[in-house]
């Protein structure tokens, strides 16, 4: 088997771990080298790679379910983006990417003036919340306030993940990734993606009539 297979096959057995599990990527990745039986460094696939399996794997199995899912994720993903505006909210990670599925978490970055100002304001609103520090956007670490938010459509919690990032870290953040696609929105552009979404539905439904 090439190189170009092997990757390929790890990205396949990743994405689907990714879809129906809920894992992180890199922790699909070498689940799915050990899995596969293949050698521990065996080259792994990029997230670009492993983004595109994702995509067909939602295509093949979940075409039927993971739009509705998608579509109440963000919703509540607008709710905490709205609740924590001052803190200049944007979402990143598989719920913005459109490639979330009911076990996603979602992933709100803040650029806050001072750090702990986030963390006050959950505190002041009986928000319940688990800090931890995680690794940043630019490798550095970072604090994460996680909470748990039930998501009416799917009934059941979802994880909403606030990590805290100073405001000078917005520079170079809108950077866009080697595709030129945007890593990160605020709550307009999120609900510009929500819209586009449902006009693509929309046209499609059409078609089929």
């Amino acid at each position: 088997m090439s190189l170009d297979q092997v990757t390929a096959e790890i990205a396949q057995t990743a994405a689907r771990m990714v879809v129906e599990e809920g894992l992180e990527w890199g922790a699909a990745k070498h689940r799915a080298v050990r899995q596969l039986g293949l050698p521990t460094r065996s080259a792994l696939p990029d997230n670009e790679q492993l983004e595109d399996a994702v995509r067909e794997y939602i295509a093949l199995f979940c075409a039927d379910t993971q739009p509705q899912e998608l579509l109440a994720l963000r919703e509540l993903a607008l709710v905490w983006m709205e609740r924590m505006a001052q803190f200049r909210p944007y979402i990143a990670g598989a719920v913005w990417r459109g490639t979330a599925t009911r076990q996603s978490d979602i992933y709100l970055q803040l650029f806050c003036d001072d750090p702990k100002s986030a963390e006050i304001a959950l505190i002041n609103n009986h928000v319940n919340y688990e800090p931890s520090t995680v690794t940043g956007f630019h490798g550095q670490n970072v604090e994460a306030l996680s909470i748990h938010a039930f998501c009416k459509p799917l009934h059941e919690e979802v994880g909403v993940h606030l990590m805290i990032y100073d405001h000078d870290d917005m520079r170079g953040a809108m950077r866009p990734d080697s595709r030129g696609r945007s890593q990160r929105g605020d709550a307009q552009a999120l609900r510009k993606r929500m819209q586009d979404d449902l006009k693509a539905s929309q046209a499609a439904e059409a078609d089929h009539e």
